[in-house]
């Protein structure tokens, strides 16, 4: 079926439609179908002649669109030949190159070699603060790909010998410092050859990280030496370096001061140092009071007729009274035994105490190490094996409490001995005394056994 007739029954369709809904005579009926069927044929005429016109337009781009690839081809052919003629002229050039080159290819290998480790030696040095570029131009000689010019080769020699006459050279300069506060200022600083850096008050360390000069907080012994080079006019005079270039002073930073240790004890080595400390204190009191005993013991001997009361000896001595009974001296004995045992007691008091600190302080040490041990079994369980760093901190709780107990207990013990040989030599001095005063009053009395 055409579109023609489709058109036909669809207008019909309509007719009948509009029909159905307002009724229409033959005549009209007819009359508005050719009416539509005319409309349709010069429309479909209309479109008919656009379309022949437009055929001719676009077959007149067809044809310049073809001419174009042609040319576009032709281009292109063009150019892959040039290429072809350019690469193998490249080969021919690059096979003349290296037949030129020769060895030297690989003398340039061994000079970007040789700068690249040249660069690894220099990166820690204290001279890259004075010259901070010769870096930057040893990588990028070591990473070019490009073959190096006889002006790069005369740089590098020439780097080379800078390095190694500044490395025999003691000089002022003036270069920015980095105070141990954070404050940076230019400082003029006295450079040993390659090893040691000061400033008029520290020692200074270079720093490769951040490329300067830094004054550490912890400065070791021995600046006084800097100090009479930089005040002495001598031609020779004493100054203290750093053999490793910087290493040894690095290490000093890291080295824990006291302060430090006690702190890596823990909570059982401060209980460590506060029962030292109280034992020493207690000791140091019993010291001073036996000291005090001996000299009133002493006064009261040379004077043993007018007994007193500030002391033990002047004490028992008051137990027999200016007039002792001859007859009855078992009683008498008795009552210098009693005044005695009264004495001994103020003479050896503390003593027990400094003994029990001295025997518990090794087992507080201990307790210390156990604890430091299962600090360090869980950062092993936690974080393996492989990093050292995780288990510093219980192995330094247990060799620091260990250390702490030992040095509490030892002093103390020797404490404990020292008071407990004076304080006997007391007793055996009241004793010694009141025997002798019993055969002095009652020499000639007769004794009951």
């Amino acid at each position: 079926m055409s579109r023609r007739m489709l058109a036909v029954l669809a207008l019909g369709l309509v007719t009948f439609t509009a029909a159905a809904a307002e009724p229409l005579t033959p005549d009209q009926l007819l009359q508005r179908i050719r009416s539509e069927r005319a409309a349709e044929v010069t429309a479909m005429q209309s479109r008919e002649q656009t379309f022949i016109a437009e055929r001719g337009e676009r077959a007149q781009l067809l044809a310049q669109a073809n001419a174009a690839l042609a040319t576009q081809k032709a281009e292109a052919e063009r150019l892959k030949a040039e290429f072809d003629r350019q690469e193998a002229l490249l080969a021919e050039q690059e096979k003349l190159l290296a037949q030129r080159v020769g060895h030297l290819g690989e003398l340039f290998g061994v000079v970007r070699q040789s700068a690249g480790d040249v660069a690894g030696q220099w990166q820690d040095s204290l001279l890259n603060a004075q010259y901070p570029e010769r870096l930057k131009r040893l990588k990028a000689l070591a990473e070019s790909r490009a073959l190096p010019s006889a002006a790069d080769l005369d740089g590098y020699w020439m780097l080379l010998l800078e390095d190694l006459a500044a490395s025999g050279r003691v000089e002022r300069l003036q270069l920015p410092v980095v105070a141990a506060d954070g404050q940076r200022s230019e400082q003029s600083v006295l450079r040993v050859g390659a090893f040691s850096v000061f400033n008029d008050e520290a020692f200074l360390r270079y720093d490769a990280d951040a490329g300067e000069l830094i004054a550490p907080l912890r400065q070791p012994s021995g600046f006084g030496q800097v100090s009479d080079y930089l005040t002495t006019d001598e031609a020779l005079a004493t100054l203290p370096i750093d053999p490793s270039r910087g290493t040894l002073l690095a290490q000093l930073q890291r080295e824990p001061t006291l302060w430090d240790r006690l702190q890596q004890g823990g909570l059982v080595g401060w209980v460590i140092v506060a029962l030292g400390v109280f034992g020493l204190l207690l000791a140091i009191w019993r010291m001073v009071y036996l000291a005090r005993v001996a000299s009133g013991v002493k006064a009261q001997v040379r004077d043993l007729s007018a007994p007193r009361d500030d002391n033990p000896l002047g004490r028992v001595i008051g137990v027999l009274g200016p007039k002792p009974q001859l007859s009855d001296l078992d009683t008498l004995e008795l009552k210098l035994d009693e005044a005695i045992l009264q004495e001994t007691p103020p003479l050896e008091k503390g003593q027990g105490l400094l003994k029990l600190l001295a025997a518990v302080a090794p087992l507080l040490g201990l307790l210390g190490t156990v604890t430091g041990m299962i600090v360090t079994f869980q950062a092993i369980t936690q974080g393996g094996g492989g990093d050292s760093r995780l288990m510093a901190d219980g192995i330094s709780q247990a060799l620091v409490t260990t250390v702490l107990g030992l040095v509490v207990a030892i002093p103390l013990l020797f404490l404990h001995s020292l008071l407990a040989s004076r304080s006997k030599g007391l007793i055996q001095l009241l004793e010694q005394q009141s025997a002798g005063l019993i055969a002095l009053h009652l020499s000639g009395a007769p004794r009951r056994d």
